[in-house]
């Protein structure tokens, strides 16, 4: 099986003066094309700065980043944008969709930056929000809907340029537990139909969903469990 991501000894320290402060301390993982894939650590555990190396928001200090056969980690700012744009669709905690536009419009964003033309990206806007179950609040700006309407937008706009990897960044953290559950099921459904998903999360029942689960603590992978074993773990973490 294809490993869209591969990591090999990553590693990434800020600076302060002349002093290093490593966060990722030589992270080896490969996630493979479809995987449904969750990180989760406590806070200082790294799966924020992860999170942004691997949608080539930030850059590795050390080690090497392949993703798509592409060696990112060396990178310029420009080609990392470039497959930013191409291969990577994002869902924050903050929807951020702008409030003057509707819904398809506010989807249909990532492709005017992808240079498409209006009537296609349209098109291609309608077919997102299809996905998302919300092909009949297209016209609806974001105050019209709720929550997790929004959040849906947000997952619609992601899914737009057909991405080969999506990235979910604590994507339930402002919805509450009925949303939330609904919004996790789309990602399921994402899932089945062939895209790839890693989500960060603390919580334990979101990371129920995934169907593997990547631990990290103090900038190192402490577990990385598939299946009814990841959700073994998790119960073992409620007990504690």
């Amino acid at each position: 099986m294809d490993a869209i991501i591969k990591l090999d000894d990553l590693q990434k320290s800020y600076f302060m003066g002349n002093q290093a402060i490593p966060v990722l301390k030589g992270i080896t993982l490969d996630i493979f094309k479809n995987e449904y894939v969750a990180l989760m650590g406590p806070s200082g555990s790294g799966k924020s700065t992860l999170m942004n190396i691997l949608g080539c928001l930030d850059s590795p200090t050390g080690g090497k980043y392949i993703l798509n056969e592409k060696d990112v980690s060396k990178m310029k700012d420009d080609d990392l944008a470039e497959v930013r744009n191409s291969e990577i669709g994002f869902v924050f905690q903050q929807f951020n969709l702008l409030p003057r536009l509707s819904a398809a419009e506010n989807v249909a964003l990532p492709l005017i930056y992808a240079g498409v033309a209006k009537k296609e990206r349209m098109e291609r806007a309608m077919e997102a929000l299809e996905k998302v179950g919300l092909a009949d609040r297209s016209h609806h700006k974001s105050n019209e809907l709720s929550g997790g309407q929004i959040q849906r937008v947000a997952i619609a706009r992601a899914l737009v340029n057909n991405p080969s990897l999506l990235l979910a960044d604590e994507p339930t953290g402002n919805l509450d537990t009925k949303t939330s559950a609904e919004v996790m099921e789309i990602f399921g459904k994402i899932q089945e139909a062939g895209n790839t998903v890693v989500l960060v999360t603390h919580e334990e029942d979101i990371a129920r969903y995934a169907k593997r689960v990547v631990r990290l603590r103090d900038g190192i992978v402490e577990s990385d469990r598939t299946g009814a074993e990841a959700h073994l773990h998790y119960k073992d973490h409620q007990l504690q």
